[in-house]
């Protein structure tokens, strides 16, 4: 994702317990530029968790006690809705005052969290399941530290802005920091009950519960003060943010199976991307992950609209608007910026404010430029709508300029990088870790760089303009851009194509030298249509191999090649959108049965997951009875990891919505394994919509289109 994205040798945090304290042992909530990482007590101690609002932690530790003792766990989830958090506990033994020590397990602990309107509520119930009155004494320890993220992930500061002593009033606390970019940032907790004893950093409680008594303790925490926390603003606000959700996740067609899990797979997949997505003045966004992505980025957008563009294309147009209005009009080294190239991330904390990072908006994507253009042609395919790629081609011709012009650097045909300065990323591609990209004998490259796929991005950059410019009547240009396509396909076939092994080098030095390294970046060649198909063969063949396929998905490199490590980042692991862009590469030159392998393992890890794909796992090869191997750091929910299951089905149904002729081909249709039956209702073209039953019958599937309307459903 970036260069802080935490590497495989990075120490990992660790809470008050020991325990690993790393995002698939956490649980996230997010609403809009707020989002909350919390353990399974729901508790937050300041190793990586937290209350984020704007890039900031403004609640760094958060914890509940009894009797002055964390209660012992019993469960912890999110909802399949993603609203809510639900912890259950129970009591260890608690002191008696003056008196014997009560018995453990005879209290509930319920805590039920939820955020709303970037403002976090909490019920904390307990109930008493003995025949004996129990004196409870319940405390909560808090604080906010006000760390940037950058901050949080590990970077270190020379100076800071001054944290003011807390404010106490009655039943609630306020924090403030005044940041060095004169921004005043604050928080507030509040509490429904008045506390027996409160300070800046605690309240006590002292409850008395009778014999199936029960108590109820409602909290909010926000940037900002507000109402006295209670029964009916939780309760309002709890139907608030559910019927917000359910709105989000009607959008597009829907999507159901025979199979029950695998149907659990996909509507939490859908209800992650609806809670990634923001509304944004332009329309919908996805943003990256939670936590450390938690914002927009452009090449983690278009990757997850692209994903289910064929039954949900308004995402597609909320991005290609967003980064179309955030293009970057001026030469720095700094953010790596030139005029026409598209965003990779903008952050909106104290240090991107200050510059002491360049991510408040940075450019520093090779790939990103060229996939808003790819993107956009593949909406306009989709959905016919020109009015938006009127509205969008000053961007896009724009986009072009900045390929042609900037993107060769050292003027020999490809599309390279190289930042600007050492503050930017060293590596910018989808694989932008320090070390991703090597020679065969392990060795790292001069820039500038030219990486494979990116090539492979501009090939379907020309194509796409090519036949945008035919729509619109520009013949002249069509023909340029459309020789221009066949020009990188044809350097690409020429420079990177490795005869003996199979497949194509990842990237071109700056001194012209292939770097001869079997990775999955030649997938994404297959997915932009760019090889020869007897090439694609032996690439598919390549991929498929037990070299790449881990028996889980795809791995980024393939075993035995140097710097190969399993639990690397980039080196080895295995990316679920990655593994996605693989399949429907092989998809598109004929290679159904190995799509369905593909998708096979990735429901199978899906399911070790709680039905999610984390951004990325371990690549260790697949033990029978065992699990995959989760890598210790892994955002989750990640948006492209979410949307890996709608672009793998796509690629085994053989789906093209075709908008400018209106109809709906199929090509060779799969079903996933263990599936019989699948339904798509109203998947939409333009004013009209279509219902497509998909059945095994036989060793075949047949492909039935139903509905009122006239949209035709081609199968071959």
């Amino acid at each position: 994702m970036d260069d802080l994205a935490p590497a495989p040798d990075a120490p990992i945090e660790l809470g008050e317990t020991g325990e690993p304290r790393v995002p698939h042992r956490l649980f996230a909530l997010k609403d809009k530029d707020t989002f909350v990482v919390a353990d399974a007590f729901g508790d937050i101690v300041g190793m990586g968790d937290g209350l984020f609002h704007n890039d900031t932690r403004i609640l760094s530790r958060f914890r509940l006690l009894l009797g002055g003792q964390q209660p012992s766990l019993l469960s912890a989830a999110i909802a399949q809705d993603n609203v809510f958090f639900t912890s259950h506990g129970a009591n260890q033994a608690l002191p008696y005052p003056g008196g014997p020590v009560g018995p453990p397990g005879v209290l509930h602990v319920e805590r039920k969290r939820f955020l709303w309107e970037e403002r976090l509520y909490e019920r904390i119930t307990c109930m008493n399941y003995s025949r004996d009155v129990v004196l409870l004494p319940l405390s909560l320890e808090f604080g906010a530290d006000f760390r940037d993220m950058f901050e949080v992930r590990g970077m270190h500061r020379e100076r800071r802005g001054l944290l003011h002593p807390p404010e106490i009033d009655g039943r609630s606390v306020r924090f403030r920091y005044d940041g060095l970019d004169k921004v005043e940032r604050s928080s507030v907790i509040s509490f429904s009950d008045p506390p027996g004893r409160i300070g800046g950093q605690r309240a006590d409680y002292m409850y008395s519960l009778q014999p199936e008594g029960r108590l109820e303790l409602y909290l909010e925490v926000g940037a900002h003060n507000g109402a006295i926390p209670g029964r009916e603003r939780f309760r309002d606000a709890a139907a608030r943010a559910r019927w917000d959700m359910r709105s989000r996740r009607r959008h597009g067609a829907r999507i159901k199976s025979s199979g029950r899990l695998f149907n659990e797979w996909l509507e939490k997949s859908r209800a992650d991307l609806a809670l990634l997505t923001t509304r944004m003045e332009t329309g919908p966004y996805p943003y990256a992950g939670i936590p450390w992505f938690s914002t927009a980025f452009g090449r983690d957008a278009i990757i997850t609209a692209w994903q289910i563009l064929w039954f949900e294309p308004s995402l597609a147009r909320g991005v290609l608007t967003y980064l179309a209005a955030h293009q970057a009009e001026e030469v720095s080294a700094f953010r790596d910026s030139a005029p026409g190239k598209i965003m990779h991330e903008t952050r909106k904390g104290e240090m991107p404010a200050l510059g002491e990072v360049p991510f408040a908006r940075y450019y520093g994507g090779v790939d990103t430029t060229p996939l808003f253009v790819a993107l956009a042609g593949a909406y306009a395919e989709r959905t016919r709508d020109l009015a938006l790629i009127d509205d969008l081609w000053p961007a896009l011709t724009g986009a072009i300029h900045w390929i042609e012009q900037y993107g060769d650097s050292d003027g020999d045909g490809l599309i390279d990088y190289k930042r600007g300065k050492d503050s930017g990323l060293a590596n910018q591609g989808w694989k932008d870790s320090e070390d991703s990209v090597f020679h065969a004998d392990g060795r790292f490259p001069n820039g500038p760089i030219a990486l494979v796929e990116v090539q492979g991005y501009a090939f379907a950059a020309y194509r796409a303009m090519a036949k945008l410019a035919h729509h619109r009547g520009d013949q002249d240009n069509a023909a340029r851009w459309a020789a221009r396509a066949e020009q990188i396909r044809e350097a690409v076939e020429r420079r990177f194509w490795m005869e003996d092994l199979g497949t194509y080098g990842i990237a071109i030095d700056g001194e012209g030298e292939l770097c001869r390294v079997r990775t999955s970046n030649p997938g994404h060649l297959l997915f932009c249509g760019l090889p020869s198909p007897e090439r694609a063969r032996k690439v598919a063949k390549q991929l498929t191999s037990a070299a790449f396929d881990s028996g889980w998905g795809v791995r980024t490199l393939a075993t035995g090649e140097p710097r190969f490590n399993p639990m690397s980042y980039h080196n080895g692991s295995v990316w679920p959108h990655d593994t996605a862009i693989c399949a429907m590469g092989l998809s598109h030159y004929g290679e159904r049965d190995a799509v369905v392998t593909l998708t096979s393992g990735l429901f199978e890890t899906a399911n070790t997951f709680e039905m999610r794909l984390p951004e990325l796992f371990c690549g260790f090869p697949r033990m029978a009875g065992e699990p995959p191997v989760a890598y210790p750091v892994a955002c989750l929910p990640q948006a492209w990891a979410a949307g890996s299951i709608f672009m793998m089905l796509q690629a085994c149904l053989g789906v093209t919505v075709d908008g400018w002729n209106r109809e709906v081909r199929v090509s060779d249709p799969r079903l996933p394994i263990g599936i019989d039956r699948l339904e798509i209702d109203g998947l939409r073209i333009g004013d009209e919509k279509v219902d497509l039953l998909f059945e095994h019958a036989g060793r075949r599937v047949d492909v039935q289109g139903r509905g009122p309307t006239g949209i035709p459903v081609r199968v071959r």
